[in-house]
């Protein structure tokens, strides 16, 4: 029997705040909250989840892995996240890809896509 995905662990230095900051962008509910953790998730018994645990090593250079949001209008959503506090960051993408490359508030890239 297959592996089920159970969750995506994120390094945070501030594992509360970049949680609740991921919750409110996706809009997910936090299930388990404890001292050193955050996880999210959609609803509360739906996999998978997101797990913010403490790591207080400096981020250094381009994600390896990275979370792709897709919504209905791009550009609301960009300006809805900048307004929560992503940035825009520059990975090397060209001028002329269908995605806008963003970092939460720690740092951690990913990208909001273009609607279908």
């Amino acid at each position: 029997m297959p592996s089920r995905w159970e969750q995506v662990v994120v390094d945070a230095q501030d594992p509360a705040r970049l949680g609740r900051w991921w919750a409110e962008a996706l809009g997910y509910v936090i299930v388990d909250e404890s001292a050193d953790e955050v996880e999210i998730r959609r609803t509360p018994d739906e996999l998978p989840g997101l797990l913010f645990g403490v790591n207080n090593d400096v981020k250094r250079g381009k994600n390896r892995l990275h979370i792709d949001l897709r919504p209905d209008d791009q550009q609301a959503e960009v300006e809805r996240l900048v307004g929560m506090g992503a940035r825009h960051v520059d990975i090397g993408q060209t001028d002329d890809v269908p995605w806008i490359v963003l970092a939460d508030p720690e740092g951690n890239e990913f990208c909001v896509l273009s609607a279908r």
